[in-house]
């Protein structure tokens, strides 16, 4: 490395943001990258560590380890320290196709694994590996890469979001012919609809790229849903294309089946989230809700994680009047537990940016752990007016299994006229996989091993959630390139692609 002794003289500083209480007036995103100087001596922190668990991208107690697409981090942490940027660039696109959108919404299992992070705070790989791409779009560096040889080989990928465009990527790039399905209006799939504006700018981050697939080749048709549409089905795919990709994802939403689950008020998080993007996009930003919207509501969001958050941060910018959510599990730790070792993911108390909105309106974390929900309330209309939640702890039933118990004497109803229900995903949705005759595996998601990817017909793959169900971006992204591979290979007999 450049500077060997960086780490020690270097403090870790994350990238600026926005001030809450004003990022919530929009829906730009609110992130922002520190001055050169500041970005190169945040890249000097990567050490020499001989091994570098960063980049691994193992499964480690049932959570991703270091980069599931194997980015070549220390590499371009030492090119960011010595100024050069375009040849990072090059290290950052060698595994990974979309770094502009991993450097936004990625968890950074890297940095739960990084080194540096058994003794001290981890490097910033998150803000570097950002702040690489969006320096390559601004310079000009990332431009279209059109294949000067065609095999003539046809292959539809199902499905555009980050498993169906790395994928389709890959294989166009092998000279293959690519059409790509997408049953939404415009493609990117979780991409584009999944995840709010001010995470993931549409128009100037992930539209960007689009184009440029397209600039590149690729083929994409909008509101096609394959396995309902009666001009292009299972069996018209297969007798056009050479070889078909499902990448559909795995969309069917957790629900929450308790008393009065047909209230007025109560939504599938992805629901509300879909229909927000949708209309900020096709009204342009213009300040305006869409009808489903939280503005002067007493929200509450059941569940955590990612959508959860986003739940959050959307609500606060539609104005809602209040803002709650509950989650069934304990909180975290302050640090890592003895049962959460490094390089695992860690485990700990962290707020994500919706609570710190909510915190800065409300004074508070919006989060109470240990609650669940027992039913839901409506007024004579059918108009969801509250919800019947209890405190819960964990107890061994007669099968000796963790079970929720209710703590007596805590049973209470809360105000709301807006329940988002964000526990999660079951699967995939059945139509595909059943026009296409797919065997499934127990958790009915399409039986195809990671690494061949090959489902039981022959030249249909599967990658992505559809494949391994609700998963991360990046490991959408090492699926989609480990089918391309595996699909050209079919094709092709012998492949290129790493």
């Amino acid at each position: 490395m450049g500077k060997p002794t960086g780490f020690m003289e270097v403090p870790r500083i994350t990238d600026a943001e926005a001030a809450p209480l004003e990022r919530i007036k929009n829906w730009r995103e609110f992130k922002i990258h520190p001055a050169e100087k500041q970005q190169r001596a945040q890249a000097s922190r990567c050490m020499d560590c001989g091994t570098p668990f960063c980049h691994t991208g193992h499964m480690v107690s049932g959570m991703a380890s270091g980069c599931p697409v194997n980015n070549l981090i220390p590499e371009w942490n030492d090119l960011i320290f010595r100024g050069r940027w375009k040849e990072a660039l090059e290290r950052l696109h060698k595994t990974n196709n979309f770094p502009e959108f991993t450097g936004r919404v990625c968890p950074a299992p890297c940095e739960g694994s990084c080194v540096l992070g058994v003794i001290g705070p981890a490097v910033t790989i998150k803000n570097n590996e950002c702040a690489i791409i969006d320096r390559g779009w601004e310079e000009g560096w990332v431009t279209a890469r059109i294949p000067e040889i065609r095999t003539g080989k046809k292959i539809a990928v199902v499905g555009s979001g980050p498993a169906g465009l790395a994928c389709a990527d890959q294989l166009n790039q092998a000279g293959h012919s690519v059409t790509v399905f997408e049953r939404e209006d415009r493609i990117g799939g979780l991409l584009m609809y999944g995840i709010p504006n001010m995470k993931l700018d549409k128009e100037l981050v992930v539209q960007r790229r689009v184009d440029l697939l397209a600039e590149e080749g690729i083929t994409f048709k909008t509101g096609i849903a394959i396995g309902k549409d009666t001009e292009w089905t299972a069996e018209k795919l297969r007798k056009d294309f050479d070889a078909v990709v499902l990448c559909c994802g795995a969309t069917a939403g957790r629900d929450l089946y308790i008393d009065n689950r047909d209230a007025k008020g109560v939504y599938l998080a992805m629901e509300f989230l879909t229909t927000n993007t949708r209309h900020q996009l096709d009204h342009g930003f213009d300040g305006t809700n869409p009808a489903l919207n939280a503005t002067g509501k007493d929200v509450v969001v059941i569940g955590g994680g990612d959508t959860g958050t986003d739940c959050v941060g959307t609500s606060l910018r539609h104005g809602c009047k209040s803002v709650i959510q509950l989650e069934i599990m304990p909180q975290p730790p302050e640090k890592r537990a003895a049962n959460n070792p490094w390089p695992e993911w860690p485990k700990i108390y962290k707020m994500d940016y919706g609570q710190e909105e909510a915190a800065a309106i409300q004074g508070r974390d919006p989060r109470h752990y240990l609650v669940q929900t027992k039913r839901f309330l409506k007024d004579a209309a059918g108009n969801l007016s509250g919800l019947e939640i209890v405190e819960i702890e964990w107890a061994k039933d007669e099968q000796g299994r963790f079970v929720p118990k209710d703590i007596e004497g805590t049973l209470r109803v809360i105000p709301c006229q807006l329940a988002l229900l964000a526990m999660g995903f079951t699967g995939p949705e059945n139509e595909v996989i059943e026009k296409f005759a797919l065997e499934t595996d127990a958790r009915s998601n399409i039986k195809a091993e990671h690494g061949t990817f090959t489902t039981n017909v022959p030249g249909v793959f599967a990658a992505g959630d559809v494949r391994r169900g609700q998963s991360l971006v990046v490991w959408a992204i090492n699926e989609g390139r480990g089918a391309a591979r595996e699909c050209d290979k079919f094709l092709m007999g012998v492949t290129n692609l790493p």
